[in-house]
């Protein structure tokens, strides 16, 4: 069965400057090769700013960019961005495959303290697609505190989740992702950013890759722009699934 070698890079990002970010993580890909995923953290080219959206590069900008990196280093390249589409503005996490195939999540559930709902068009549909063996959930942020939209309705192996994860929460970040893991048997990778941003927030990183037993088998140095490597495996995933199955036993939601 196919391991996962994924990849996260917990990075500062410059506020607002498109241009800016890419070069940042140009920087930051060259040379990475042998990796299957590669993960950005949230609105990677502006920082979470609620104006971004109507000043931040073009969609088909953006995933020009992830299509060749992602052909570059052979991996999928993940991360979310802030986009003015036809639904109007959202906050989509994009994940490029190396052939060029884009699959798209809309965040669905908007950061209110901040007013996220205000300037971004929720998401409509959970997406599950499958990448070199394995069914990959992709979500947003603020998405984490919201157990039933992450459910594992067996038919996912790893959640990808990207931040801007706030310092004053990071114990709420820490605990949720290995909540998702245990609660869903599922391996949970959550790729952080640090630094500040325009706003004077302040972010930890504590980007982590966890395994279906809740455990920590990768995680970045706290405050620290670093990337982190962890090797999944698909035959562990499956075993311990059917060894010990409370999937079996999980209650039925129906999301209206």
């Amino acid at each position: 069965m196919p391991g996962l070698k994924i990849t996260l890079l917990q990075q500062p990002l410059v506020w607002m400057d498109g241009p800016a970010n890419l070069r940042h993580f140009d920087r930051q890909l060259e040379g990475i090769t042998g990796r299957d995923v590669i993960v950005l953290p949230e609105m990677f080219t502006t920082g979470f700013a609620m104006e971004a959206a109507t000043q931040s590069l073009p969609q088909e900008d953006v995933v020009a960019w992830m299509s060749a990196k992602a052909l570059q280093a052979n991996a999928l390249i993940a991360g979310s961005a802030a986009l003015q589409t036809e639904c109007g503005p959202v906050n989509r996490f994009l994940l490029v495959e190396p052939d060029g195939a884009v699959h798209v999540y809309d965040k669905r559930h908007l950061f209110r303290m901040a007013d996220e709902h205000h300037h971004y068009a929720a998401g409509k549909e959970r997406v599950v697609f499958e990448f070199r063996g394995w069914r990959i959930l992709p979500l947003v942020c603020y998405d984490l505190r919201f157990p039933v939209w992450s459910r594992n309705r067996n038919d996912y192996d790893l959640a990808l989740y990207v931040a801007n994860w706030p310092a004053p929460r990071s114990l709420h970040w820490q605990a949720l992702l290995t909540a998702r893991a245990i609660e869903n048997q599922a391996y949970v990778a959550g790729c952080n950013r640090v630094g500040t941003d325009g706003n004077g927030h302040h972010y930890r990183g504590d980007s982590r890759v966890i395994n279906p037993q809740g455990e920590i088998i990768a995680t970045a140095e706290a405050h620290q722009a670093t990337r982190i490597d962890a090797e999944l495996s698909l035959a562990a995933l499956r075993e311990y699934r059917e060894k010990f199955p409370a999937w079996q036993d999980a209650d039925t939601f129906r999301l209206g």
